[in-house]
């Protein structure tokens, strides 16, 4: 069937590659829809991971520009973060020792992920899972030395809504944004326990794609970075 030319005035339905956009949204979509090289060869569950951890990035920023608002604006005196956390070991106080050994735990942790996921695109199931559970393990010590310390400052009369070491906003500030942390930690290890499960049963070399192990080092790695953060600006302040 011949085709007509097109009337004066008229325009295409497929704009040709050098035609300027359409204007207002109808051209932003076009141009959008259009691009094939938005997400070439990035896997839609990696995409979808860095997009979660994005809006993540913006909540954990909301907490700790809050909690600096707080500490810059209050009246009250704050509590010293090296006499609240201190521990008593063999007859000394030692101050921020159980935080530094939880740092110490989470860091070390980034390192067996990062690891995992290099024997992950070597094809070596066994060293991955056996990383990935180590990750996992490091990441429930971890959660259970939060659990050391929210239970010491409870016992010593610490609440979401007062304490008695001075301003009422340390306890809500303190239970949010380590609570919230910890939430991440707790999840992420039993995500890493999942995947290294289904690396084990060769659930990937069946598919010959390792991907969903960077994916979840790319969480892991976020819940890390995010520690350093807490650390600097709630311990270290």
């Amino acid at each position: 069937m011949a085709s007509h030319p097109l009337a004066p005035g008229e325009s295409s339905s497929s704009n040709p590659p050098d035609s300027p956009p359409a204007p207002g949204w109808q051209g932003i979509a076009s141009d959008w829809a259009s691009d094939r090289e938005v997400f070439k060869q990035v896997p839609w569950g990696k995409a979808m991971m860095w997009i979660f951890l994005l809006s993540d990035t913006f909540i954990f920023t909301c907490f700790l520009t809050g909690y600096m608002s707080v500490r810059m604006t209050i009246t009250t005196a704050w509590p010293n973060p090296s006499e609240v956390f201190a521990l008593t070991i063999g007859g000394r106080e030692i101050p921020l020792i159980l935080i530094a050994i939880m740092t110490f735990v989470l860091i070390s942790s980034s390192g067996t992920m990062a690891m995992a996921v290099n024997f992950a695109y070597r094809r070596n199931r066994a060293k991955t899972a056996a990383l990935m559970l180590a990750t996992a393990a490091l990441g429930v010590t971890f959660v259970g030395m939060q659990a050391f310390e929210w239970s010491k400052l409870i016992a010593e009369g610490v609440r979401p809504w007062g304490n008695p070491m001075g301003a009422a906003q340390f306890g809500a500030s303190f239970f949010m944004i380590t609570g919230f942390h910890g939430l991440h930690v707790s999840i992420g290890a039993l995500y890493l326990g999942i995947v290294a499960m289904k690396v084990l049963r060769g659930d990937y070399e069946r598919s010959g794609n390792y991907q969903n192990v960077e994916i979840a080092g790319l969480y892991w790695h976020f819940v890390d970075l995010v520690w350093v953060f807490i650390f600097a600006f709630f311990y270290l302040w």
